[in-house]
């Protein structure tokens, strides 16, 4: 067995360890994941995350493309995904080698006029692989480029609430990252943004469309707001509502998914993303493998999200790999993370 597998699987059994497979009682009956059901769920989808970083591949079967490539991706320079993918390798501690590094710094995109959303994406990946999103070197240039302050640089006023939120997370990932002079946000008006942004409902949706109930969004929002950690009271009661709402739409398999029309398709990275917004917020964790958010739960989104896993590793109906392994993978390590007080996102 490969030597980061086992640390990987020694982390989550130790972590994890109290956790069991029966049914307990709280104001319903609930099933947890137990630790062999995490153990054996994380070894097959972190493997395959390993393989596809190794082979640059989106995915091991069917359709799949590189996920490093200019050719393929001129304005990003690689798949939607990528640094989701990366900080789900990280947070389950896979590290990097050279030649992964130099295959990022070959290919990553960067130019006067990248949106906040890629620069964001690239902060995170650049973190997540051990360089330093503060002085990024691309390959074959002597002279680093602080992407923090580029992206801090960046407007944001014409972005979806999913990238506003997506950039807070990305500034909100060190001690480090500084605002600097001529920034077009802080963390506090990013934060007020979103606050505004809050739904009647008290969730978020990609289009600001009233009635949809997103869990997606919502996830990201709450997610950014607990990392950007203003403590305003508009930013308190929004996080709280916010809460209030996520936790209302669970299913009661306990998985997320978005809501249409009156009709809630049930997904793995809905449930990923609403595992990560309850990681990120210690008083929120208890939700992800223990206590039931309301009585018609039967399930844990723990447990729910990894009856998504194939016996492959791979994600049961996916968008693609790189998104359904990428966050099913980083919902794990958040989730790891949180049980030692830590944000998956921390990454100094």
């Amino acid at each position: 067995m490969n030597k980061y597998i086992k640390s990987v699987l020694t982390s989550a059994t130790l972590v994890i360890a109290a956790l069991t497979f029966s049914t307990t009682t709280n104001a319903a009956s609930i099933r947890k994941a137990s630790t062999g059901t995490i153990h054996s769920r994380i070894a097959r989808t972190y493997s395959y995350a390993k393989k596809m970083i190794k082979e640059n591949k989106t995915g091991l079967s069917g359709q799949s493309s590189s996920i490093f490539s200019k050719k393929l991706y001129p304005d990003t320079g690689a798949a939607a995904g990528y640094s989701d993918f990366l900080l789900g390798l990280k947070g389950n501690g896979y590290k990097f080698n050279t030649k992964e590094k130099t295959l990022l710094r070959k290919n990553l995109v960067i130019k006067k006029t990248t949106p906040a959303g890629t620069m964001a994406n690239a902060v995170m990946a650049v973190q997540a692989m051990g360089l330093n999103a503060r002085d990024y070197k691309p390959y074959g240039h002597k002279k680093g480029i602080n992407l923090v302050t580029k992206l801090y640089r960046t407007s944001v006023s014409k972005q979806t609430t999913s990238v506003q939120a997506q950039v807070l997370i990305a500034i909100s990932m060190s001690s480090k990252f500084k605002q600097p002079k001529g920034a077009k946000f802080s963390k506090a008006s990013l934060s007020a943004r979103l606050v505004k942004a809050q739904l009647n409902n008290h969730g978020w949706t990609y289009n600001n469309q009233p009635g949809v109930r997103d869990a997606d969004t919502t996830s990201m929002v709450l997610t950014g707001l607990a990392r950007g950690k203003v403590n305003t009271t508009n930013v308190k009661d929004s996080l709280l509502k916010g809460q209030k709402f996520l936790t209302g739409i669970v299913q009661p398999s306990g998985a997320f998914g978005y809501t249409f029309n009156g009709k809630t398709t049930p997904n793995a990275n809905s449930t990923a993303e609403a595992i990560i917004a309850l990681s990120n917020d210690f008083g929120m964790k208890k939700y992800v493998n223990n206590t039931a958010m309301k009585t018609s739960q039967t399930r844990t989104p723990l447990y729910a999200m990894l009856t998504y896993v194939n016996k492959s590793g791979s994600i049961k109906n996916a968008a693609s790999q790189l998104y359904g392994v990428g966050q099913v993978n980083l919902a794990v390590a958040a989730y790891k993370a949180a049980l030692k007080n830590r944000s998956v996102y921390a990454i100094n």
